[in-house]
């Protein structure tokens, strides 16, 4: 919406993992360091942990990025609350394999036989496994038993774990030791620093195309660090947010207050929505009617029905929020369409009578003669 009105060529703040404005900072340098240094081994698992938001998953896709597809084949897992033989149908689907209605034997069988037709081919093939905090103990327990595969001069299969912070208190269980074995690297990703936060802005905004419109005043960084608290995609929010609001409201220069100003407007989208009072209604009932809602089955529905109620309701404050967002922009289109018409009128005034001062002054100048 506003790329175009701030001269653009792409929205610098997207949600979405881009290699292309992958920010390098001290710390997640450092990660890819490891991270290239484990792949180069080419074996065992690397494990990587991270709050939310915190670009896992743009340092892995950065690391691709550099890699030979060539000489490997990858597929990455994004579902993973899943049992061990669920993860192990998952996992050939992913590789492009058969997994539907296979006995395991015949899955593990399968898979070997692809490992080592990859093999042969001179290819790795690498799994990631992303969002493997959900991954229960028996799954991790699978993912080593498939390490297993090699040969006598070289491993079969590479595995990357994301996840948050829970992975590395289910990687440090006691019966994880074996596991624990096979990791060759890991690396814990942290929120940026105010003055790195200041940079993986500017950075953003200068791979988008940006020529400092808005510009910044040097009070807004630590401001927007404060109200992010440095976490990558907060940041990605907020100042796509603070963007659009500076289109709206035409602001050229962004400053403090107009961070306060669009921080306290997220903080009231974001508050929870109060729910309106239900008027009880009182109607007759069956005897037998009254006891329907405790019986098992009767608790369920009631329990369907809250859920439908709740989702209704999210359903509707998010469709007021969009048609509150519309009429904003409707109210902003129309002062503009206002605004041009009345310049327009007056240059149009001037132009169809540009020498009405001369004439009256010719008048003027007649009458004194």
């Amino acid at each position: 919406m506003y790329e175009s009105y701030f001269g653009l060529i792409t929205k610098p703040f997207q949600l979405s993992p881009d290699p292309q404005f992958f920010f390098s900072s001290k710390g997640h340098k450092r990660a890819l360091s490891y991270l290239h240094y484990g792949l180069g081994q080419g074996e065992g698992f690397i494990v990587v942990t991270g709050e939310v938001g915190t670009g896992k998953t743009t340092l892995m896709r950065n690391l691709l990025k550099n890699v030979n597809r060539d000489n490997v084949i990858a597929a990455q897992l994004v579902t993973t609350k899943l049992e061990a033989d669920d993860l192990l149908r998952m996992i050939c689907t992913s590789f492009g394999l058969s997994a539907e209605d296979k006995p395991k034997a015949i899955l593990l069988q399968q898979f070997e036989n692809f490992l080592r037709s990859a093999h042969q081919a001179k290819k790795r093939v690498l799994l990631i496994v992303d969002e493997a905090q959900n991954l229960p103990a028996t799954a991790i327990e699978e993912l080593r038993m498939l390490s297993n595969f090699q040969l006598t001069d070289a491993p079969l299969l590479q595995s990357f774990l994301l996840g948050q912070p829970e992975l590395r208190a289910v990687i440090q269980d006691p019966a994880m030791e074996q596991f624990r074995q096979r990791i060759i690297a890991s690396c814990h990703l942290k929120a940026l620093g105010e003055l790195e936060v200041k940079e993986y802005i500017l950075w953003r905004l200068a791979v988008a195309g940006w020529a400092k419109n808005p510009n910044f005043e040097e009070a807004a960084f630590p401001s927007i660090f404060k109200h992010t608290g440095g976490v990558p995609r907060r940041i990605n929010i907020f100042c796509d947010r603070l963007l659009l609001f500076c289109f709206l409201e035409e602001v050229k220069l962004i400053t403090a207050d107009v961070i306060n100003t669009v921080a306290e407007e997220l903080a009231d989208e974001m508050a929870p929505v109060s729910q309106p009072h239900r008027q009880t209604v009182l109607t007759h009932q069956h005897p037998t009617a009254s006891n329907t809602n405790s019986t098992p089955h009767g608790q369920e529905l009631e329990s369907i029905g809250d859920k439908i109620s709740l989702i209704n309701g999210y359903l509707n404050d998010s469709i007021e929020e969009k048609i509150d967002m519309l009429r904003v922009l409707d109210r902003k289109f129309k002062d503009r369409v206002i605004k041009l018409a009345t310049e327009n009128k007056t240059v149009t005034n001037s132009e169809d009578h540009p020498d009405s001062d001369n004439r009256a002054n010719s008048t003027s100048a007649k009458k004194n003669h």
